[in-house]
């Protein structure tokens, strides 16, 4: 049964919402701390698809940059995302884009979206790092050491348990008839 537009809208805005309750978990670090929310890009990608998980790390994106407090610390606004960690928060589009056609071309299966979530954080860190480097004006070295090494060991954790939880709520949903199944 195809669901409506407004049903999958509604869906969209409700990852959006785990993205921004996620977001507010956060594990203080100098300059980058380490949060849920790119927990929460791997798991809502991973449970709504390419297309719903897409259109909600945008409504997420775009509800911050209007000054809705939804990112991390309860803050919004354009000076989050040219600020320090604004990189990070510009990756999680192409994350979202790159890890949805990676499961809707290999399948949406436990390996799969672990690839697919690890593929995630590499893009996620690579724009925040990047970033981090212009706006502070850091060496690469620095920008890497700040920005990037710190998070792989935790990134690796959180794609997997995005991946383990996304597969398994998913497929629940679809049990339930609340999502439509994935080939």
């Amino acid at each position: 049964m195809k669901k409506s537009s407004t049903y999958q809208y509604v869906l969209a805005a409700f990852g959006a919402a785990i993205i921004a309750v996620l977001a507010q978990v956060t594990i203080p670090l100098p300059l980058v701390p380490i949060t849920g929310q790119t927990l929460a890009i791997g798991l809502v990608v991973t449970i709504l698809g390419a297309k719903l998980g897409t259109l909600s790390v945008l409504l997420y994106i775009l509800l911050g940059a209007v000054g809705i407090p939804v990112f991390t610390g309860f803050v919004g606004g354009l000076g989050i995302i040219v600020g320090l960690t604004g990189g990070y928060i510009v990756g999680f589009l192409p994350t979202a884009i790159i890890m949805g056609l990676y499961m809707k071309k290999f399948g949406l299966t436990i390996p799969h979206a672990i690839v697919a979530n690890v593929i995630g954080m590499v893009i996620t860190l690579a724009f925040g790092t990047t970033w981090l480097k212009i706006v502070a004006e850091l060496s690469w070295n620095a920008a890497f050491m700040a920005g990037a090494a710190t998070f792989i060991i935790p990134g690796l954790l959180k794609a997997a348990l995005a991946a383990w939880l996304g597969v398994v709520v998913r497929r629940r949903l679809e049990t339930a008839h609340l999502v439509e199944a994935t080939v």
